[in-house]
């Protein structure tokens, strides 16, 4: 069953793939609509720069940091994340099966939840840690996350520098051929796209790709790390027996104003998930 979040994120990735289609299509049709588009299609140049900026990166970077910016690039834009509201709604649940049935009956819980983050908090709390040692765990889970994001970020800004330091190095290849052809212009006229599309692709790739890459995996670890607080504050309130009432109002201020209008603390909602008979649910 979808909830509406799920549906309202789905919507979104849409969108954003029909905006990036469409600003694609204007892009190349600024360099198309005069026409002769092979003059900006050069093999010789797009080599020189995917070569220059992969192999410069590669020296910069082992290969497992590269793996890991392909892993993450493929997680970002092919999984979409909860919503703040999600979250506040599973851990207000969870508030209540743990007031109802125990701290034990989170381990279902623990083991099935398909938020890492809420996994291993829902496991220190089981376990019986204190509310400092659930804190300080969590905020280092926290901390470690946001650097191992930072790296994977820090090589695509490099790929950035790069490419357009490779797109001279092309340019100059194509004045050093066409310096050789001095008198013959047929090779004049086969290096003068080598040295002037270079700058171009070693532009467009830097502009295009890895600066909107970076940017999109750095707004992603941002929405991730204020996902991870509402957790972290949620399993902090459970760890103090805080009633679910007074614990959906704790985590509803981080809520925009328009996301609070739905209560999401619902008995009706909560009873039959949990299948709480009428004089359970009084007494929660």
């Amino acid at each position: 069953m979808f909830t509406s979040d799920w549906v309202s994120s789905l919507k979104q990735a849409r969108m954003n793939i029909f905006g990036i289609v469409i600003c694609v299509f204007l892009f190349l049709s600024g360099f198309f609509i005069h026409g002769n588009a092979g003059l900006y299609v050069n093999l010789s140049g797009f080599l020189i720069i995917v070569g220059g900026t992969l192999g410069a990166t590669f020296i910069s970077y082992n290969m497992k940091r590269i793996e890991i910016l392909f892993k993450v690039l493929k997680t970002s834009y092919g999984k979409a994340i909860k919503g703040p509201n999600e979250i506040v709604k599973i851990l207000v649940d969870l508030s209540v099966k743990k007031r109802v049935n125990g701290l034990l009956a989170l381990q279902e819980d623990e083991e099935e939840t398909a938020i890492v983050f809420l996994r291993q908090a829902l496991g220190l709390l089981v376990d019986g840690f204190s509310r400092e040692q659930i804190r300080e765990s969590l905020n280092a889970e926290m901390y470690f996350f946001r650097m191992r994001r930072d790296e994977t970020i820090r090589v695509l800004q490099t790929m950035a520098d790069i490419a357009p330091s490779f797109g001279l190095v092309g340019s100059v290849v194509g004045l050093i051929g066409m310096l050789a052809g001095q008198g013959d212009s047929a090779i004049i006229m086969r290096t003068i796209p080598v040295a002037l599309t270079s700058t171009l692709y070693g532009i467009v790739l830097a502009n295009f790709l890895f600066l909107p890459f970076a940017a999109n995996i750095r707004e992603r670890t941002l929405q991730e790390l204020f996902l991870q607080k509402i957790i972290l504050e949620g399993v902090l309130a459970m760890s103090e027996d805080l009633h679910p009432k007074m614990m959906e109002r704790k985590l509803v201020s981080f809520l925009t104003p328009s996301a609070r209008n739905s209560r999401f603390v619902s008995y009706e909602r909560i009873s039959q998930k949990l299948n709480l008979s009428e004089e359970v649910r009084e007494n929660v």
